[in-house]
Order: structure tokens, then sequence, then C-alpha cells
């Protein structure tokens, strides 16, 4: 575990803001560097791992239940029925430009300005990847090489850069900076909430991502995607849970040290884990971890069953005679949601499972599929243990799922995408990236009456309305060059 190192409130006088996330920031830009820019890059940090605003609104409400890991029958739970809530869809767009992007681009100026260490320069620039990859794979063609310049350069009214641009761009910043990283400890230190400053593990990370981008782009690119993941492969991605990266929260004193999940969690009783995923989680040990019954608690196999997604409470009385959904399965809040829990940025059973990908398509990583993906499968149960001693799974179990659930190598990116499916429950960013990479798994779409989509699966989310006021011409340019600002709309490497 991690410790979360507690700021004084300076850290929030360094990125609070009222505006849209392009105005000049309420602090004196000529003061700045007077800020430890260690100060800055930890309230950064917990500023990405997500408070519980976009938490509950991006990553619950919408990707969730569209992605079939949770379904209500709350009405203001869009995702589950396809509605089209645009403030809860611009959410991450609102909190990101106005906190972790202002931050990483005001630190990253700080160390260049104060001649920092090239490694402390380096951490930052893939802290930034992490940020934009986050924003544009859920927006598509965004603010990027214009955005947080608002006091920095004057930039009120950023471009929106073409999401193959940011991509190319994002693949150089991880290459270039993990050729900068050793393998002793960085300047950053404690300040650093993710890996403590250990170099080499930062490396890995860049790595890891540069993976996870490169295998994004195979439907656009494959000659690409092929390249930047021997790439990656070669430099050296993760290779235990032990360099999984990830915040250990902490219940205070602060919000911002809260696990944004875990408060909207707290907040909301509504979610339950959806029949998809129950149902795909028969026999497997996980789901007594995951999930438990709402009525009592009860995590014994036979008293979890999930809830249909698509229905409101009309709908499952009409469907199953029931009156609410106290006796479907929630997830487990004695163990996974609460405000100190950890919150997962990329894992090595992530990686793993990229690795069977790459072996499958290409013969990277060794050819041996099967050893990948048993090694993801292993690593995705094995890293629940970070949750608490409650979460571990012992290896006998492990091992009597991998032999009567066995690889099956006609269906191997099907298996792949199950399990990377399964093993970023709760990051759903990533869910839903790779579900519209790959289409696995093979999601039912449900059409509730009246939903936005014609029946679909969304693609994306869409920007915050009040860019079409305070940036309308590049706001024009960008729909202009993507298309339309609507739910169904593909993102570049989305095809």
């Amino acid at each position: 575990m991690k410790k979360v190192i507690f700021k004084l409130l300076l850290l929030l006088l360094v990125f609070t803001s009222c505006d849209n996330g392009y105005e000049e920031l309420n602090v004196d830009p000529t003061k700045s560097s007077q800020i430890d820019a260690a100060s800055k890059l930890t309230a950064t940090q917990l500023r990405m791992s997500g408070e519980r605003y976009e938490a509950w609104r991006a990553n619950l409400i919408y990707q969730s239940t569209m992605m079939q890991h949770i379904a209500t029958t709350a009405s203001y739970w869009s995702g589950d029925k396809y509605f089209w809530n645009k403030g809860y869809a611009s959410s991450l767009w609102d909190r990101y430009y106005s906190g972790p992007v202002k931050g990483i681009e005001d630190i990253l100026a700080q160390l260049k300005k104060e001649e920092q260490p090239a490694e402390m320069i380096a951490i930052a620039r893939i802290q930034r990847v992490v940020i934009y990859q986050r924003l544009t794979d859920l927006y598509g063609d965004i603010p990027y090489s214009e955005a947080g310049k608002g006091y920095l350069d004057g930039i009120l009214t950023p471009k929106y850069d073409l999401q193959s641009d940011i991509y190319a761009d994002m693949l150089k910043e991880l290459e270039e900076s993990a050729a900068e990283l050793s393998t002793g400890t960085s300047k950053w230190g404690a300040a650093d909430l993710i890996f403590d400053g250990d170099q080499a593990k930062w490396k890995k990370y860049a790595n890891s991502m540069m993976l996870r981008l490169a295998l994004r782009m195979i439907k656009v690119d494959a000659a690409a995607a092929q390249e930047w993941a021997t790439k990656a492969i070669a430099g050296g991605v993760m290779t235990s849970n032990s360099d999984i990266a990830y915040i250990q929260h902490t219940p205070g004193p602060e919000g911002i040290n809260k696990n944004g999940n875990g408060e909207a969690f707290s907040a909301d009783s509504n979610p339950r884990l959806s029949k998809t995923f129950v149902d795909f989680l028969n026999g497997d040990p996980r789901l007594p971890i995951l999930g438990a019954r709402r009525s009592d608690k009860s995590t014994i196999v036979a008293n979890l069953k999930g809830l249909p997604n698509g229905l409101d409470s009309d709908l499952l009385k009409t469907l199953t005679g029931e009156d609410d959904t106290n006796a479907y399965a929630e997830p487990n809040r004695a163990i996974i949601t609460g405000e100190d829990a950890p919150m997962f940025f990329q894992t090595y059973a992530e990686v793993e499972f990229m690795l069977a990908e790459s072996a499958f398509r290409w013969g990277l990583a060794g050819g041996n599929v099967e050893s990948h993906y048993n090694a993801g499968v292993t690593a995705a149960m094995k890293y629940l243990s970070i949750y608490g001693s409650a979460a571990t799974i012992s290896d006998v179990k492990i091992q009597e799922y991998l032999t009567n659930k066995p690889f099956v190598a006609a269906n191997a990116l099907q298996m792949i995408g199950d399990q990377y499916w399964v093993a970023t429950f709760l990051n759903e960013y990533e869910t839903f990236a790779n579900w519209r990479r790959t289409g696995f798994p093979n999601l039912v779409p449900v059409n509730y009456p009246g939903n936005e989509t014609n029946g679909t699966i969304p693609r994306r989310l869409t920007y915050t309305t009040s860019e079409q006021v305070v940036n309308p011409t590049n706001y024009a340019a960008a729909i202009a060059a993507q298309g339309p600002d609507v739910l169904t709309t593909r993102v570049w490497w989305d095809k």
C-alpha cells in the first residue's frame, strides 16, 4: 500500500478555478513558481484519479452501465438507458480541463524554468499522457497542444487537435520520456503517489501505456500498431503486480484524498451488478469479492444474481414481478467501494492480456498466447488483494478456474477481450475504450423507450455545452472534422 501524502489547503489554491478550463488560474502567474512543484504533482495526481463529480457521472453512471458491469433502475443513470444527459456526459471534460490539465501543464513549465532534472520532467510528461489519453479516448478530437495554457501563454480558446495527431505525439512523449529514466529514485520522491519516485516503475508504465496506445490503433493503422507494440515490449513493460499504476486513497482529511468511485457509492445505493457481468463470473472466484446481495450482504454465490440492464422500476415489475432490487447483487461494499479504496490506472493483468494479443497477432512477446493469457487471468485475480486480505484468492482456486475454463486458441481474441473486461471493472474509462477497439465482450444492447442511440451502445461521450459559447470557432471546426457532437459519433481509432 502506498501512503497518501496529506497536503495543506495550499494545494487546492493551485488548481481551484470556477472557469471552464481555459481561463487564467485564480493565482498570480508570477508567483506560481514559488509553490513547490512536488506539491503540485501530488494534487494533480489526486485530481486525475477523480473526484466524486466525474467518477459518479462519467465513470459509473455512463460507462459502467454501457459496458454492463453495473445496472440500475434509477432513471438518472443515463448510461443504462442510452439517454443523453449533456452535463453528465461532459463531466470528465469539465473536471479535467479545470484541474489535472492545468496542473500538469503548469508543472512542466515550472520544471523547465527551474532547470530541474530530466527524470522529473520525464515523469511529468508520462503523467501528462495519462491525463490526455483518458480525455481523447472518451471525446475524440480535443484541445491538446494549446490546452492548459491560459495563464502560461494567454491561450483562452485552444484549438482542437485531431486524435490521430494527439496519438502520434503521446507515443513520442512516452518513448522520449522512457529513455530519460534510469533505475534510481526520482527527486519527486514521496510526492509521487503512484510509484514514490521509482524511475524503473515509471519506465515500465511508460512502455505499458505505449502498448495500450499501440493496440488502440489496430483498426486504423495496423502497421503502426505493430511498430509501437514492438517498441513497447522491447523497452520493458510491467512484469508483476508490484508494477501496477494506482493510488491508494484515504478517507481524508480533504475530499481530494478520497476515492471518487467510493464517494459516489457512499452517496448512491442504486448500483447493482449487471446480469451480463454476474453470468460471466459464474464459477469465477472473483464473484463473491466483487459482489454481495444488497438485502443482507450475502456473498454466497447462489445468492448473487445480476440485474438486467435497461430497466426502470415499472419494467422490472413487468419482467420479474419484483418491486425493488434488494435481492440483486451490488458492488461489494465491504471490500471494493470504500472511499479509501485504491484507484487503478493500469494493471499488470491488462499488460499480460495485451501481450497475449500481440503474440497472437504478430508473434511478439515470445509468441506464446496461452502463457500470457493465463498470466493475465492469474494477475487479475491476485491484484484484488490490494483491496485488503478479504479479497485474496488462493493459487489453488486460480488454477481450478484455469483448468475448468481453459484457454481455447480458436477463440483467443474473444477470451482475451472478455478477461480484459473483467480485469478493468471500475476503471470504466479503459473498459469502454477497449470494448470499442475489440468488440469484446459481445454485449447485447438495450433498447429503452426514448433512448438517444436507436438502441445501439454509445461510442463516445460529448463535449461540454459551454464550448459552443466560449470557444465556438474551434468547437465548430472539431465538429466538422470528427462528426456531430452526439453519443454515436466514433472517434478516430474506432472505425
